[in-house]
């Protein structure tokens, strides 16, 4: 099984080719949308190679939720905040990002930041060890 450095420099190398970024660019913090420029499509592709990279199958919606755009509902978002309850939700659906440092400053608008490279190694860590998959 790989170990995390292993997993992160594979991450490293998927999104490097999805995106067209430099190496140098890609850092456990950085944010898939804001830093790396990702749209709405490369969601998709990187799903895709994640899974061929890693030998893994990754539900739709399971690393990327489409279901956050729900969360625009009163019960999650109020005056552009994420609500404690919206909060309970992110921590439900996204057990691998840092929803405790977003909830320090809950603005429904950065919800895309939750959405690092640090949370895709530890989403793929969990599947590859979970599994016993991957190569």
């Amino acid at each position: 099984m790989p170990n995390q450095d292993e997993i992160y420099q594979k991450v490293t190398a998927t999104l490097v080719d999805a995106l067209g970024v430099d190496e140098d660019e890609v850092k456990p913090e950085s944010t898939l949308r804001n830093d790396l420029g990702a749209e709405s499509i490369d969601f998709l592709d990187i799903v895709f190679r994640l899974e061929k990279n890693f030998g893994i199958k990754i539900p739709r919606g399971e690393l990327f939720p489409e279901t956050l755009n729900e969360m625009n509902d009163a019960t999650f978002v109020q005056d552009g905040k994420v609500t404690p309850r919206g909060i309970d939700e992110l921590r439900a659906r996204l057990p691998f990002a840092d929803v405790d440092k977003f909830a320090q400053n809950p603005n429904a608008q950065e919800l895309d930041d939750l959405f690092t490279v640090d949370m895709i190694v530890k989403y793929v860590a969990s599947k590859v060890n979970a599994n016993g998959e991957g190569h």
